[in-house]
């Protein structure tokens, strides 16, 4: 019975999320086709749809594989950094966790340097990698690091001070004791942590597009809204919001499966 409850459950929910999208898009369809806006600057969905599957068409002579290729150029760079960044992270928060000595001397510098945002970090990448994919990288993960090692940190400062006890009475080492005990422990604050940084890997990866005119949907969303065109533009952001919904809703079932531990 509970099991066809949660069931039910679940099922508004989608239904609900899907009439909340579909009263979105009725807004949207109502202010272009109304000219609450001029459509210079918002088009139709219908229009925006068009622009799409021109985008990802293959027929010769078009710029087929112009929003197909964006995509997935921005999609590998914002992977790979935030796969550095979770490297970076779990790593330098193990290491502060652990290590009361590492958190002396490494925190006060990590303390300076996490407020700030990594377009403020942008000049310096410049100067030292030049406006190329090698700089969006650095920058991208300079930014995505923060969520997974603060979780990180916090995550091992909360491990159950019987499981500390036991890696004693066992005589386990630092690095066993984090390896062993500490980090799966720590598993879901490192998730959540990895999630958010997804996030964030996907803002800045697009930000540092833009800027190095790197080749992904940030440079063809400023080349689209340059050029006035706003269908081509609102093709774009649809793209990354997918694009973020769908590596989130992946990263959210891979989190799903890792923590099957914690459920009942």
């Amino acid at each position: 019975m509970n099991i066809w409850l949660s069931a039910l459950r679940r099922c508004l929910l989608w239904w609900e999320s899907l009439a909340v999208l579909a009263l979105c898009l009725a807004l949207w369809w109502l202010a272009s086709h109304g000219d609450w806006i001029s459509r210079v600057f918002l088009p139709t969905p219908e229009a925006t749809w068009a622009s799409l599957v021109q985008g990802f068409s293959a027929e010769p002579g078009v710029d087929a594989a112009d929003l197909r290729q964006a995509s997935g150029q921005t999609f590998v760079r914002m992977f790979v950094g935030w796969g550095l960044a979770s490297l970076m992270g779990v790593a330098l928060g193990a290491l502060i966790g652990m290590s009361p000595m590492a958190r002396d001397w490494i925190a006060p510098t990590l303390e300076f340097l996490r407020p700030l945002p990594a377009s403020a970090v942008l000049p310096l990448a410049i100067s030292l990698f030049g406006l190329s994919a090698g700089m969006v990288l650095f920058v991208v993960s300079f930014g995505a690091m923060w969520p997974v090692l603060l979780a990180t940190v916090q995550g091992l400062a909360q491990v159950e001070p019987r499981l500390k006890e036991v890696a004693a009475g066992l005589q386990l080492s630092r690095l066993a004791f984090a390896w062993k005990i500490g980090l799966p422990s720590t598993l879901p604050d490192i998730l959540a942590g990895m999630r958010l940084s997804m996030t964030v890997s996907l803002i800045v990866a697009v930000v540092g597009e833009m800027i190095a005119s790197q080749p992904g949907l940030g440079q063809a969303i400023l080349l689209a809204a340059r050029s006035f065109r706003a269908s081509e533009l609102f093709a774009g952001i649809v793209l990354l919001g997918a694009l973020g919904f769908l590596s989130n809703a992946l990263l959210a079932s891979l989190e799903h499966r890792l923590l099957r531990w914690q459920r009942p």
